[in-house]
């Protein structure tokens, strides 16, 4: 049975000062949150601003949210569509010329249910060249998708 007077995520790093977190947020909320388009070219520098590293001619589509920007690698030609989330607790590399599509998850991060701590667990993600992962798919922790792979949607 999970007790969460237990839990106790110390171990975690989000890896930044809560100063450059709190900076991003601020900026997630500006640049990415809208439901208007604003222009890749905009989300991308901010996302390297904030120590993204992003490939050319990468495309980003309205109200996609990353959690941690200085934890996520895109290749060249990524297209991220509408409202995907990038739970980024932990590493996630993307390929080139691989589309994430609308609302899909990727998510590093879970808890082990097993502990009554129900400790945090991350692991990275990594999406080799060629990818697609369809609309509305989840794709866990751990995950490795091979070069060419497609991840049915839903």
């Amino acid at each position: 049975m999970l007790d969460f007077t237990q839990f106790n995520n110390s171990g975690f790093s989000r890896g930044v000062p809560t100063w450059k977190e709190a900076l991003w947020w601020a900026a997630r909320s500006l640049f990415f949150a809208p439901w208007f388009p604003l222009p890749s070219v905009l989300k991308v520098a901010v996302l390297r601003l904030f120590g993204a590293k992003v490939g050319r001619c990468v495309v980003i589509r309205s109200r996609v949210n990353i959690t941690f920007p200085w934890k996520l690698e895109l290749g060249d030609h990524v297209w991220l569509g509408d409202e995907v989330l990038i739970l980024s607790l932990d590493r996630v590399t993307i390929g080139s010329n691989v589309c994430i599509s609308q609302r899909a998850f990727l998510c590093t991060g879970s808890h082990d249910f097993r502990k009554e701590s129900f400790d945090l667990i991350t692991e990275p993600i990594e999406i080799g060249d060629g990818c697609w992962v369809a609309a509305q798919a989840f794709v866990g922790p751990g995950a490795v998708l091979p070069p060419g792979t497609m991840v049915k949607a839903r």
